[in-house]
C-alpha cells in the first residue's frame, strides 16, 4: 500500500511541552507524525507523493481535547471545524453514538472517549430511567448497571449527585474490577462531597462540584435563601478552597472546571457569543439555539449556577497552583450557548482570567488532557503522536484568542477546512432516522430484557 504522506514545512510549533515556539518541519504518515525536525529532510522534499503545505507566518497547536461534553452525531463536524480533534463524552449512549465512536482516525468528527448513561440516584437529576441515564435504586443495581456498560463499550463510568454515598461507592468498586475510572457530578449532591467521593477512589471530578458542600456544610443547590446568602460567592475563602483542595490532590482527583458553564450563566442575556464561521453555521441548528433561547426564558436554575462562578473560578486556580491536574472542558451543549468547539475556546479564556498563563491553558486542553486521558498519543506534537494539528493565523501565547483564528485543521493526517467540515454535518432528515433506529433498538434489547 501506498503510503500518505504529508509535510508541513515552516510551522511555529508551540511545544506544548517546553513551552517554546519553535520553526519546525513536520512529516506525517498514514495519520501519524512520523519526523519533527527543523531542517528539511531532502528525500521527503523530493518525493512525488508527498503533499507539502507552507505554514510560513502559521502558528501550529495540538488538536485541542474538550475533556467534558456531550456530543451528537447532529453537531459533532463542529467541533472538528473548531479544532478540538478529541473529546471525552461524559454520559451519552455509546450505541447511539458507535458511528462516530468507532470512526476512522482521519474522519471529520472529533475523536470520542465516552462514557454509557449517566448512573444516578431516584428519582432522577434527568427524570426517570432513559437510554441516557439510569436511576439505580440500590447498590447491586448500580454494579449491574456498570457491568451492563462495560459490556457495551463504555471507556469510563459517570455518577451523578443524587447517589447516596453506598451505592455511589459499590459504583466504584465495580468499575475498578475492570480497571474503568469513575466521573462524578456532584453539583446537585446532597449526601456526597468531593472528598467523600475521591475518598471512595473517583478519579473524575466534573465542574469543580461537591467543593462547595465541603467548605459549607449546610449548602446544597436546594438549601434556602437564608443558607445561600450567607456565603460570600464574589470573594471565596481561598484558605477554606486550598484545604479541600490538598485533599483532592492526594487522592489523584482530575478537576475539570467547566467554568464557561457558569460563566455564561453568570452572564444570562450577556453571554459570551463570538461572530464567526462556526457560530454562523450553528445557527443552522435550530434544535440547540431553540433549546439556549428556552434556557434563557427559565433564568432560575441559571442563575443559582451562575451564582458560583467566581469560586468556580478560585478553585481552578488553586487546584492548579497546588499541583493538581486540571482539564478544560466545557459541558456542551448544556447551559446556554456552550457552542460544540467554541466554548472550548472560551474556556481557555476563562483560564487565562482565572489566572493561569496562556501556555498552561493551551496544556489544560492538550498535553494535560492527554496525560490524564494516558493517551500520550494525543496532546502533542511529536514523532509517534497522531497527527491532530490546528493551523493558526496568530500566536496564541501572545492573546489567548488567537487559538479561534483558525486557518487549517488537520485531523489523523488528512487536512481540512472549516467549509469542508461543516459540509460532513448530516441533514435533519438523517439524524432524526437515526434516532428513530436508536430508540427503535433501545426498546427491544432494555425495557423487553
Amino acid at each position: 500500500m501506498e503510503n500518505n504522506i504529508l509535510f508541513l514545512k515552516n510551522a511555529n510549533v508551540i511545544d506544548v511541552e517546553n513551552g517554546h515556539i519553535v520553526l519546525t518541519n513536520i512529516t506525517i504518515v498514514n495519520g501519524c507524525i512520523t519526523k519533527v525536525e527543523s531542517e528539511t529532510n531532502q528525500e521527503t522534499k523530493s518525493n512525488s507523493n508527498v503533499t507539502v503545505l507552507d505554514l510560513k507566518e502559521k502558528w501550529v497547536i495540538p488538536g485541542l481535547i474538550d475533556m467534558h461534553v456531550h456530543i451528537k452525531e447532529g453537531f459533532a463536524p463542529l467541533f472538528t471545524a473548531s479544532g478540538v480533534t478529541t473529546v471525552r463524552n461524559t454520559g451519552g449512549n455509546v450505541d447511539e453514538l458507535k458511528d462516530i465512536i468507532h470512526a476512522s482516525i482521519e474522519a471529520p468528527t472529533p475523536r470520542v472517549i465516552s462514557a454509557d448513561r449517566i448512573i444516578d440516584g431516584p428519582p432522577g437529576l434527568w427524570g426517570e430511567t432513559s437510554p441516557w441515564n439510569m436511576n439505580a435504586d440500590s447498590p447491586q443495581a448500580a454494579q449491574e448497571e456498570v457491568r451492563r456498560q462495560i459490556e457495551a463499550g463504555a471507556d469510563f463510568i459517570k455518577v451523578y449527585g443524587w447517589l447516596p454515598n453506598a451505592t455511589m461507592k459499590a459504583v466504584v468498586e465495580e468499575a475498578d474490577k475492570y480497571n474503568k475510572e469513575v466521573s462524578c457530578d456532584l453539583v446537585h449532591s446532597k449526601d456526597v462531597t468531593a472528598i467523600d467521593a475521591a475518598m471512595m477512589g473517583v478519579k473524575w471530578n466534573e465542574h469543580a462540584s461537591g467543593i462547595a458542600q465541603d467548605i459549607y456544610p449546610e449548602w446544597t443547590m436546594q438549601a434556602d435563601d437564608k443558607v445561600w446568602e450567607s456565603i460570600n460567592w464574589e470573594q471565596p475563602d481561598r484558605e477554606k478552597i486550598e484545604q479541600v483542595c490538598k485533599v483532592l490532590i492526594e487522592h489523584n482527583v482530575v478537576i475539570c472546571p467547566t467554568m464557561v458553564l457558569l460563566d455564561q450563566a453568570m452572564h444570562l442575556e450577556n453571554y459570551w457569543y463570538p461572530v464567526n464561521d462556526v457560530t454562523k453555521k450553528l445557527e443552522d441548528n435550530a434544535g440547540l439555539v431553540n433549546q439556549w433561547k428556552y434556557f434563557l426564558s427559565q433564568p432560575a436554575s441559571l442563575e443559582s449556577l451562575g451564582r458560583q462562578a467566581t469560586m468556580n473560578k478560585a478553585i481552578t486556580k488553586s487546584y492548579f497552583d497546588l499541583g493538581g491536574q486540571v482539564v478544560a472542558g466545557t459541558d456542551t451543549p448544556a447551559g446556554i450557548f456552550t457552542i460544540p468547539g467554541m466554548a472550548l475556546h472560551r474556556e481557555l479564556e476563562l483560564f487565562v482570567q482565572a489566572g493561569i498563563t496562556e501556555i498552561d491553558a493551551i496544556r489544560a486542553a492538550t498535553l494535560n488532557a492527554a496525560k490524564a486521558l494516558k493517551r500520550p498519543d494525543l496532546g502533542v506534537i511529536k514523532e509517534g503522536a497522531i497527527a491532530d494539528i490546528v493551523i493558526l493565523n496568530e500566536n496564541p501565547l501572545e492573546n489567548i484568542q488567537h487559538t479561534q483564528e483558525i486557518n487549517l485543521v488537520i485531523k489523523g493526517g488528512t487536512i481540512y477546512t472549516q467549509k469542508e467540515l461543516f459540509e460532513q454535518i448530516p441533514d435533519e432528515e438523517t439524524i432524526m432516522k437515526n434516532l428513530e433506529a436508536f430508540m427503535d433498538k433501545y426498546e427491544v434489547t432494555i425495557v423487553n430484557k
